[in-house]
């Protein structure tokens, strides 16, 4: 069992930056792929980006790749998601998600691949 708390959610202007962070419970957080995920008023959630048990592969959606960066600290069992030159269509509620099974980050795009998510961390940019 592993439960996701999300933090750093906010009102931010076009072109600033936030960073989300979402800690994990448990012993076993750097056997998880961990990944991002949005959801807009009336939209489906899609895939932001993930990064591997090891933090060194990342994969990223094309409409946040070169703005978003996603990182981890196995420590800290915290993985984490900057966010620059933020848009207003980057507005959402945005959920860090853990998954067991995925082999690796470069089949972890799917939200049905993820075993555990937070509860979301509202972010909003206004134009």
């Amino acid at each position: 069992q592993v439960v996701l708390v999300e933090s750093g959610g906010g009102l931010v202007q076009a072109g600033g930056s936030l960073r989300l962070s979402c800690a994990a419970s448990g012993r076993s957080f750097a056997t998880y792929v961990m990944g991002w995920f949005r959801q807009a008023p009336g939209k489906e959630r899609e895939f932001v980006a993930d990064i591997s048990r090891g933090a060194s592969i990342t994969y990223y959606s094309d409409s946040v790749k070169g703005r978003f960066t996603i990182s981890r600290d196995n420590a800290k069992n915290t993985v984490y998601l900057q966010m620059n030159s933020l848009k207003s269509e980057d507005t959402a509620v945005y959920y860090c998600a853990a998954s067991r099974g995925c082999s690796s980050a470069s089949v972890c795009f799917a939200a049905a691949s993820y075993d555990y998510w937070g509860q979301g961390a509202q972010v909003t940019v206004s134009s």
